[in-house]
Parts: structure tokens; C-alpha cells; sequence
């Protein structure tokens, strides 16, 4: 009797453990780490200085919408690409390409998370469904041909992150500066050019490029695609945060930030330097974190620094402003 109580207890452990690791193994098949580029959506009311319970919660449904679809298109993408991703060095741990998940479940979970997404999302107002289902047709556009199309392919990308930040706008009925959206778009630009270079420099460290786009690409190129960029985010940024005069921020006092957003692109550029990732970065073979910019916001401790003095300073102007201190 004693006998048969430990092994029912044993096998009931067993089916725990087993049942957590799928469950984790399920959980990072949608990429949650990625889910830090949906929270742009917070933009809208934040660079609107329109901070209250109701755009917050507003906003939150238009993160999860946006986080449901956009894991959808994750495990879409790594099915479609799975036995490419089992060639890479990083990508062949995914859940799928490493055959912890089914693709038959991984489907069944794509169908749920996109169609839950879109039917919340027209149910809670139109502009929120169109900017969403957009996004999915992009989603879409970008996986059967941008992806594969040079420049083209960094615009999508740039076009993702604009999306989002429409999305918290029509989720909260806020308008949103065209400078603040310029900056977007740029920084959206400047991260993925970065991202193609780490990806280029993998390729010329591997031997083998596993993105069929890189063979247009060449370090020259993107060195000059991203000075450009980089000049337009810094200016776009200086000219929203210049204040009313110019139809950008509330107040002219934002111009406070703008070391904070200098600080945080140089800090980027410096991580992607083939010199500082030689020198001082561990993930020199794999050509650098700038790669996976979700990474570089959840680890590298001065950018993650940045942006919270970032945050904490437009909440301090923004609380100054509402009792009238400054204008």
C-alpha cells in the first residue's frame, strides 16, 4: 500500500515537471521577450501627456492585442522557416525548430492568439481593428516576400513599430504629433538597420547567410543607411520635443529629454562596434547582441538606465505642467 502511495505520488511529480516544461516551452515559442516592443503603444498617451486610468487601461488592451498578434506571426514565421532556423546558430533553440512543440499545436495556437486578437480589437472600436488588422497584412506582406527584398525589408520593420504607436492612439482617441511619429519611424529605421548589420556580421563570421536578403547588404551600405538615420531621429525627436511652436510636445520643456535620447542611440552604436564586441562583448561570435534589440533593453544595464531617467523625467514635466509650475 505504502509502495503504490509513492509511486502514485512519484508519477504525479513526474506529470508536474513534464507539464511545466511544456508549458514553458510553449510560452517561449511566443517570444514573450519580444513582447517589449508592443509597449510603443504607451506612447500615445505619454508623449500626449494624457496620463490617467482610462488611457492606461486602454492602452494595456492594445499591448495584449498587440503582443496575441503578433506571437501569432512568431510561431507562423517559425514554422515557415524551420528547417532554416535549425541551421542557425541562435534560432535552432527556438521551441519549434528544436521540436519541443508540435507544429500542429503551434498552428492551433497561431488560429487562436490572431483570431482573438482581431475580433477584440474591432469589437473595442474600428480604428483600433484597422490599425491591427494592418498590421497582420504586413505581418503577412513580410514573411512570403519583404523580408527578402532589400530596404524594403528595414521598412516593414519601421512600418510594424508606427502601426503600434497608432494603435495606442486609436485605443485611447488621442491624435498624435506627425514629429512624434516621424521619430518613430526613424528610430524603428535605426534599429533595424542595426539589427541587419549584427546579422551581416554573423553571416561573415558563420560563412553562411541565412537570410536570403543579406546578399544585397554589405556593412558600407547600412554604415551610411544608419548616419542618415540616425540624424533624422535626433532632429525629428529635437523638433516634436521643441514644444507647441512647432506642433510637437505640450511643452517646450521636453527639450530636457533629448540628452537621453543621445545617450541612449550612442550607447547602441557603441554596443554594435565590432571593436567593443571584440574587445569587451562575450557574444563576439555570435556578432554581437544589437541583433535582438530586446535583449539590449533587458540587459545592458545604461540603457535600461536611460530610459527609466527618460520615463521618470517626462513624468516629472508632466506633473510640473499639471500644477502649473511650468508651461
Amino acid at each position: 500500500m505504502g509502495s503504490s502511495r509513492v509511486s502514485f505520488v512519484e508519477k504525479s511529480l513526474i506529470f508536474a515537471v513534464a507539464s511545466s516544461k511544456r508549458l514553458t516551452y510553449h510560452l517561449a515559442a511566443l517570444r514573450p521577450r519580444q513582447w517589449t516592443k508592443n509597449l510603443v503603444v504607451f506612447a500615445a498617451p505619454l508623449f500626449a501627456f494624457s496620463i490617467n486610468l482610462q488611457s492606461l487601461l486602454a492602452s494595456l488592451l492594445a499591448f495584449v492585442l498587440f503582443c496575441c498578434t503578433s506571437s501569432s506571426f512568431y510561431l507562423i514565421n517559425d514554422i515557415a522557416d524551420v528547417e532554416s532556423d535549425r541551421q542557425h546558430p541562435i534560432k535552432c533553440k527556438r521551441p519549434i525548430a528544436a521540436g519541443f512543440v508540435k507544429i500542429s499545436v503551434a498552428i492551433g495556437m497561431a488560429v487562436v492568439l490572431l483570431g482573438g486578437g482581431l475580433i477584440i480589437a474591432w469589437q473595442r472600436s474600428p480604428q483600433l481593428g484597422v490599425t491591427i488588422s494592418a498590421y497582420g497584412l504586413l505581418q503577412i506582406a513580410y514573411n512570403l516576400r519583404l523580408k527578402r527584398m532589400v530596404i524594403l525589408d528595414i521598412g516593414a520593420i519601421a512600418t510594424g513599430f508606427v502601426l503600434r504607436a497608432l494603435a495606442g492612439a486609436a485605443a485611447t482617441n488621442i491624435v498624435l504629433s506627425s514629429w512624434f511619429l516621424l521619430c518613430t519611424a526613424m528610430l524603428a529605421l535605426f534599429l533595424g538597420i542595426e539589427k541587419r548589420k549584427a546579422e551581416l556580421r554573423l553571416t561573415q563570421i558563420k560563412g553562411n547567410k541565412s537570410r536570403t536578403v543579406l546578399k544585397r547588404y554589405s556593412l558600407g551600405l547600412l554604415n551610411r543607411m544608419e548616419n542618415i538615420v540616425t540624424t533624422s531621429t535626433v532632429i525629428t525627436y529635437a523638433l516634436w520635443s521643441a514644444g507647441p511652436y512647432l506642433h510637437g510636445a505640450s511643452t517646450s520643456w521636453m527639450l530636457i529629454t533629448l540628452p537621453f535620447v543621445l545617450y541612449g542611440i550612442f550607447r547602441y552604436q557603441l554596443l554594435s562596434d565590432p571593436h567593443e564586441i571584440a574587445t569587451h562583448n562575450n557574444n563576439f561570435k555570435l556578432g554581437g547582441c544589437s541583433e535582438r534589440p530586446e535583449e539590449v533593453l533587458l540587459k545592458d544595464v545604461p540603457i535600461l538606465m536611460t530610459v527609466i531617467g527618460w520615463i521618470i523625467t517626462c513624468f516629472t514635466i508632466l506633473w510640473l505642467k499639471k500644477q502649473g509650475m511650468i508651461v
